[in-house]
């Protein structure tokens, strides 16, 4: 098997020099890594004992061969998040999804290539919690043939902001008290910045990562919100931010003072260095759009300008960095308004003729127990927490991914086709729901799209429990984001007010919390696709299906063979 992977990789490099494009290979050993933060040493799976992550930095064009080889002691997938993926869902990574997880000493080799896709992507695990600490960026440039980025002005250097969040003790620990107690999970102690916490927290002010500019000097910021459970106010004191992408579209260019990214999401911004030499803060802190507990730490990093006088003693320095603005822990009018204004750069083919109009109902919800307040039962008056899409809680499959017992023609036991189009009831999603409707049903159930239907989804928050932004993410495919607003959707109204001329372009994009987001894409790309919230906790509560689209005619339309390591269960 490996002298037949190692041919093919011959070949995939002759085919790549033909068109100017490079194949990249790398190695990434699962292990456990000793990590000091906050004043304490934890245990923490990384990958090549590194946290973040290695960041892979490619272009359009280019293809990747990444040996993935668990040392650790969990199974575990990875997940290339925004990559589309076309005609191979087994290099997508969800666990039980498109593979099944690489056991303990097991491992498998995820190939891909970047086709027509360029910008600010990650990549991460996509098993249980383990993408607390293993993650890292994925940066695509434009190809040789087109190196220069399409922006009014072209950066001096560039620098890569990865967005955590830190448990003081192991994540999986966190993870199996609410599976078993039916609670919700303990919030972070910390937010980071590639990996450092920053000087507001103990222990941390050494290894505040300070980034060196020159005066005028055009920085690209790419900012990756990798939290697992929290979407997050972003800024810099005193410096503007121009955004020019997000999850790997360009833009439609536009100044800010904050940005606003719910997990899974990229911004890229232009920075211009033109305050009086000092040092400035980067900050980031929650944007808590739900009646929830939540981290209110800042995580902080340092803009210091070459020039900037600073005081030191032993070695130490004692320059005060000047605090960043950022808006409330609540302030969804500006999340909303900053949300607002990506549009894409220019005129984009939206579909407007829709085969599949699906209406999705998205939010929490709670499970009544047999015995109130047992152990198991610590949720809201006695209950466990679950959540669901159309009354739908999903649940994720043991025995066989999703996408192996589909390619085989063996789904019995593994997952049904009967997901609904719409919710089974019709009720006033944002008002106040009767307690009859808190409880959904558990199934593993897909949706199936026609190869090259044309797809609109009314995503709908609900107020059960709480409304919330839950940013939800589309494996294998980017949409356009036509359409957005505040309470129950109204196809009679709010239609006539889409955008159909230059939406944004996104992979992952939340719900208004008690409000709805349209979105429309063409299903050009069959296999099996995870749809969920991007919010950790909400995936293993259910909040998630699959669509299962089918092959084209020939070759160029349907699902490539599974490589020969494709792990087992």
């Amino acid at each position: 098997m490996e002298q037949l992977l190692s041919y093919f990789v011959l070949l995939v490099v002759f085919v790549a020099s033909l068109v100017n494009a490079e194949v990249h290979l790398h190695e990434f050993v699962i292990q456990e890594t000793p990590v000091k933060r906050l004043c304490r040493v934890h245990n923490s799976i990384t990958v090549n004992g590194q946290f973040p992550g290695p960041t892979l930095e490619v272009r359009n064009g280019d293809s990747l061969f990444i040996t993935a080889i668990n040392k650790a002691r969990y199974n575990i997938s990875l997940h290339w998040h925004g990559i589309r993926q076309m005609r191979n869902p087994w290099a997508d990574g969800p666990e039980y999804i498109t593979q099944c997880p690489i056991q303990p000493g097991g491992s498998y080799t995820y190939s891909f290539t970047i086709e027509d896709q360029e910008g600010t992507l990650w990549w991460h695990a996509h098993s249980r919690w383990l993408r607390a600490t293993v993650y890292g960026a994925l940066i695509i440039r434009p190809p040789l043939s087109s190196p220069h980025y399409p922006f009014p002005v072209i950066p001096k250097r560039e620098i890569t902001l990865l967005l955590g969040e830190w448990w003081d003790r192991n994540p999986m620990d966190v993870l199996n008290v609410a599976q078993f107690t039916g609670a919700a999970p303990n919030i972070s102690d910390a937010f980071t910045i590639n990996g450092q916490p920053g000087d507001l927290y103990r222990c941390s002010s050494q290894e505040t990562l300070r980034f060196l500019v020159g005066s005028g000097e055009i920085v690209l910021l790419r900012v990756i919100n990798s939290a697992l459970n929290q979407e997050l106010f972003f800024a810099v004191a005193n410096h503007k931010l121009t955004v020019v992408a997000a999850d790997a579209s360009y833009t439609k260019p536009f100044s800010t003072n904050v940005i606003m990214l719910g997990p899974g999401q990229t911004t890229d911004v232009l920075l211009t260095a033109d305050q009086p030499p000092a040092h400035y803060y980067m900050a980031a802190h929650a944007y808590n759009s739900a009646n929830a507990a939540f981290d209110n730490t800042t995580t902080t990093a340092i803009l210091k300008y070459k020039d900037a006088s600073c005081v030191t003693l032993q070695g130490k320095s004692l320059a005060r960095a000047i605090p960043a603005q950022l808006p409330g822990f609540n302030d969804t009018a500006t999340a909303a308004a900053f949300t607002a204004q990506m549009k894409s750069p220019s005129k984009v083919e939206v579909p407007l003729e829709i085969d599949e109009n699906l209406f999705f109902t998205v939010g929490l919800g709670l499970f009544n127990c047999t015995t109130p307040n047992t152990q198991r039962c610590q949720g809201p008056n006695g209950t466990r927490f679950t959540a669901s899409i159309n009354n739908v809680s999903f649940v994720f499959p043991k025995q066989n991914s999703i996408m192996q017992a589909y390619y085989q023609g063996t789904p019995a036991g593994v997952f049904t086709t009967d997901f609904p189009p719409t919710p089974p009831v019709t009720f006033d999603y944002t008002g106040n729901v009767s307690r009859g409707l808190w409880q959904p049903t558990r199934g593993t159930k897909a949706y199936k799209l026609k190869f090259n239907s044309k797809v609109q989804i009314i995503l709908q928050d609900t107020s059960i429990v709480t409304t919330e932004n839950h940013p939800m993410h589309l494996h294998g495919y980017e949409f356009y984001v036509v359409g957005t607003g505040v309470g129950n959707f109204n196809a009679n109204t709010d239609t006539a007010s889409f955008n159909l001329i230059d939406p944004p372009r996104r992979n992952t994009i939340g719900t208004p919390p008690g409000g709805w987001v349209a979105i429309r894409f063409v299903a050009n790309n069959p296999g099996a696709w995870l749809m969920h919230c991007h919010i950790d906790s909400h995936i293993f509560w259910g909040l998630a299906m699959v669509f299962l689209v089918e092959n084209g005619e020939g070759h160029l339309q349907s699902v490539q063979s599974p490589p020969l390591d494709l792990p087992q269960c």
